[in-house]
């Protein structure tokens, strides 16, 4: 059992960064693959970026490539995503996610259906 608390979400003006972190109990953080996945109103939740359990595998949305960053501490069952160069269009909730990948494959790690614990989300709102 992983519980998530995702935190630091907030009002930025477009072109400002923020850090979300999300932090998980249990001691077999370390061997699942995390997530962020995005929910903006009347639209279905989308993948954002994933790590792998060692941290050594990253993948990205299309969109969020070169912009944001995925990583994890393992020795504090924390996981962050840093965001840059924000938009308009990255204003949602933003709900951090645990799992266990079966493959080291961009595609299992964006599927929201591979992910079986789940923070409560915070709040990313970006002013043009």
């Amino acid at each position: 059992q992983v519980q998530l608390v995702d935190a630091g979400g907030g009002l930025v003006q477009a072109g400002g960064s923020l850090r979300l972190s999300c932090a998980a109990s249990g001691r077999t953080f370390s061997s699942y693959a995390m997530g962020w996945f995005r929910q903006a109103p009347g639209k279905e939740r989308e993948f954002v970026a994933a790590i792998n359990w060692s941290g050594e595998s990253t993948y990205y949305a299309d969109s969020v490539k070169g912009r944001f960053t995925i990583s994890r501490d393992n020795a504090k069952n924390t996981v962050y995503l840093r965001m840059n160069s924000l938009k308009p269009e990255d204003a949602a909730v933003y709900f951090c996610a645990a799992g266990i990948m079966p493959y080291n494959s961009g595609s299992y790690y964006a599927d929201r259906l591979r992910y079986n614990y789940w923070g409560q989300g915070t709040q990313v709102t970006v002013s043009s």
